[in-house]
Formats: C-alpha cells, structure tokens, sequence
C-alpha cells in the first residue's frame, strides 16, 4: 500500500514536471512571458527617472543598493496589485489620491535636488538610504497603477509567468535607472525634465480615474491636456519654493 503511495505520488511529480518542460518549449509560455516583459518595459520608462532621481542624492556606494532593495520591493507589492487588478482599479477616486500622492512624493524629491534644497539638505546618514527605498517603492506602485490592467492582460492568469516576466524586468529597469543617474551628473538640466515628468503622469492619471472618465468630455473637455501640464508646473514650482523656504528657514 505505502509502495502504492509512493509510486503515484512520483508519477504525479514526473508528469508535472514533464508538463511544465512541454511548456517552455510551446508558444503558449514564451509569447506571455516576451508581452509582460515587453509592456512593462515600455510602461515603466518614467519609473526608471524615479528611480534615479530618488536615488541620486545618496552617496554611490548607496545609489546601487537603494534601487536595488527598492525595486525587488515594490516587485513583490506590484505582483499583488496586478493579480487584483480588477478589483483594485474599479475603486472610485483611486487614481486621484494616487495622483496627489506622486505629486508629494516629486515635490519632495526635486526640492533636494534643487541647490538650495542640497546646501539645506544635512549630511547624509544611513537612514537616508531606508528614506529613499521607502520614496521608490510608494513612487513605483503609484506611477504602475496604469501599467497594471496592461501587465495583467499579458499574463493570461498565469502567476508564475507574470512575476517571472515583472522580475526579468527589473535589471532592465534598474540599469536605465543608472544611467539617468549618470546623465542627471552631466546635466543637471534633466533633474527639473525628471520632476516635471513625474508630475505630468500624476495629472494625466488623475483624468482617467473613472469618477472623472464619465462627465470630462462634455463638462471640461480640456481638462485631459490641461493637466498633465499643470502636474509637471506643480511639482518644479512647489518644489522650487519648498527648497528655497527650507533653505531660508536653515540659513
């Protein structure tokens, strides 16, 4: 009997494993899995900017460690959004409060990047590293809401495949990211690029929240184009002030 047992549970086990070896020889594995990488990668630019920006006040030893543990963090936070995206996404109002939380989060991340807000900034410490892990991963899942009906459509309801998809994604994500931060060395120029893009996405996902989806073509048709372009002014403006005033107050 005990033989029995184990003879069907080992034949149980090698047609599994058979079956997931058919699998990753058929389309049905590679197609998915190439998609999810694919849109995540092409959704996921302004992300990258993020990334850097957060990171880049930090010493190098810690740029490379802060995006790292930030990234794998919100991985596994956004692998749980994707899986309830359905239900996640039909909350009313969700993308506006997302949309004013990215807005904080650009604000106070350009406001120490401007000069004034690095001469007031004080010397960094260890804790800054957990402070920018912990802006990476609030930014990362916010700037995803939109990318995640598209990630979870590739996917087909296949979890392995999807966080095996989002997780080869991530070195990708992660050496844009170190690039931006090289660039934004070079040309300081493309940290107030980098802010305004961040409040761009906020005001852009503000309009397609789906309180606002159904009265905006007629009430204020405008409004889709407007805001964007009010986010990115929001964010290097109140940013801007937010470094001056606590320069002043430090001074």
């Amino acid at each position: 009997m005990i033989i029995e047992r184990h003879g069907a549970a080992i034949m149980s086990l090698s047609s599994r494993g058979l079956a997931m070896s058919a699998l990753f020889h058929t389309e049905a594995f590679w197609l998915p899995l190439c998609q999810i990488i694919g849109v995540n990668l092409v959704l996921s630019g302004d992300n990258a900017v993020m990334l850097a920006l957060a990171a880049r006040a930090l010493p190098p030893r810690h740029q490379t460690a802060a995006m790292l543990l930030g990234s794998v963090t919100a991985l596994a936070c956004r692998v749980g959004f994707t899986l309830c995206a359905a239900h996640v996404l039909t909350y009313p109002y969700i993308k506006c409060v997302g949309s004013v939380v990215l807005v904080w989060v650009g604000v106070k991340v350009f406001a120490t990047e401007t000069p004034a807000g690095a001469a007031a900034s004080p010397r960094l410490t260890p804790q800054h590293l957990w402070t920018a892990i912990t802006t990476i991963v609030l930014a990362d899942l916010v700037m995803s809401l939109d990318n995640i009906l598209a990630v979870a459509a590739a996917a087909q309801g296949q979890t392995p495949l999807l966080i095996l998809g989002l997780a080869l994604s991530v070195p990708l994500i992660l050496c844009g990211s170190t690039v931006f931060v090289t660039l934004m060395a070079r040309f300081p120029v493309l940290v107030t690029l980098g802010a305004a893009l961040i409040g761009w996405v906020a005001g852009a996902m503000a309009t397609t929240d789906r309180v606002l989806t159904a009265w905006l073509p007629t009430a204020a048709p405008l409004l889709p184009d407007l805001a964007p372009i009010g986010g990115a002014m929001v964010v290097v403006v109140v940013g801007t002030w937010v470094a001056k005033a606590g320069s002043s107050a430090r001074g």
